[in-house]
This record gives structure tokens, sequence and C-alpha cells, in this order.
């Protein structure tokens, strides 16, 4: 069982989180855009050269393991968000929509973290999220690789391998218009 001072920190952390900046959340060092050495071509399996931030590999909400190197070579969008976060609920509607309409063109990953699997499932299945994959970042590990340190925030990287993080909420149409250039 939970010690009440154990309810009490989680309860301030989760207060004090908000919609923002996790305490005692260092940004990755990696920069917020990089290039692959050689130019990824749309083939089928994991590409040689991914750039760093896709050399990572992680459990997805149902368990199975996922790389993200194989993520390389195509145009894709890791969307960082967590199940409480008021923001991250405003926008899931929007990612639904985008992904089923431009999920053939464009790779979507959700990236979860700051909770546990049950409240991440329940968030994909209040929000209709099925249609992409979702990481169950439970240690922040992906997020850390990417820079980011609050939700939601977005990392469009583009067939080139080249990476670009975007740390803001975005508009239905900001994010439409992203998708749309990757695609």
């Amino acid at each position: 069982m939970f010690s009440m001072r154990a309810v009490v920190a989680a309860f301030a952390m989760t207060f004090l989180v908000g919609c923002g900046a996790q305490p005692g959340f260092a940004p990755a060092t990696a920069p917020t855009t990089t290039s692959a050495s050689s130019p990824a071509t749309a083939s089928s399996g994991p590409v040689a050269e991914a750039p760093e931030q896709l050399r990572f590999t992680a459990k997805t909400l149902d368990g199975a393991e996922i790389s993200g190197a194989t993520l390389a070579g195509k145009p894709v969008v890791l969307w960082f968000w967590a199940p409480w976060c008021p923001k991250c609920q405003r926008e899931a509607p929007g990612m639904s929509k985008a992904a089923k309409e431009l999920g053939s063109s464009v790779t979507f990953v959700g990236v979860a973290a700051l909770d546990q699997v049950p409240a991440m499932q329940g968030f994909v299945d209040r929000y209709d999220l099925k249609s992409f994959q979702h990481i169950a970042d439970t240690e922040a590990a992906v997020w850390k690789r990417f820079g980011v340190t609050a939700q939601p925030a977005y990392a469009f990287v583009d067939k080139a391998g080249k990476v670009e993080v975007v740390t803001s909420q975005l508009s239905e149409q900001d994010l439409r218009d992203r998708l749309n250039k990757l695609a």
C-alpha cells in the first residue's frame, strides 16, 4: 500500500507539473535538428543510418517492443503527451483525425509519459487514438532523447532524417500544415 507521504508527494508532483515542465527533468544534450549521414530511402525495414534521436528501443502500450531506427527513411511525427494533460486532451481529437487521414503517408507514433500504462491506455481508448502506435515511456527516456520537458510536444522527422522538435502546443491547422509538408 502507498503511504500517505507517497500519495501527497504524487499529488503535489501532478499539481505542480500541470501541463508544463517535469520537475528535475533536464533536456537531452542531443540537438533538436539532426541529419542522417546519408539520405534514407523509402525501403522496408530499418535504415542503417538513423538519426541519433531515433536510435532507441521502447515498449508500446500493449507491451510490444518498438525500435525507433525502423522509423528512419519515412516521414514520421512523434507526439509527446500525458493522459492527465488538458492541452493533450484538447489536441487528441485532432491527432486522431490527422492520423486517420494522413496515416498512409506519415507514420504517427504517440509517446506517453508522466503516468502509468492503464491511464495511458484509457486516454488512447477515450480519444479514439488506436489508429497508431503509442509508446509507454514511463521513465521518459524517449522524451529525454528528443529534449522534451513538457507536453504536448512533437518531433517531425523527414525522409532524409532531419528532426525538428516543437516543444509547444500546435493548432490543428499548424499541425496539418506541418504534416502535409512531411508527406
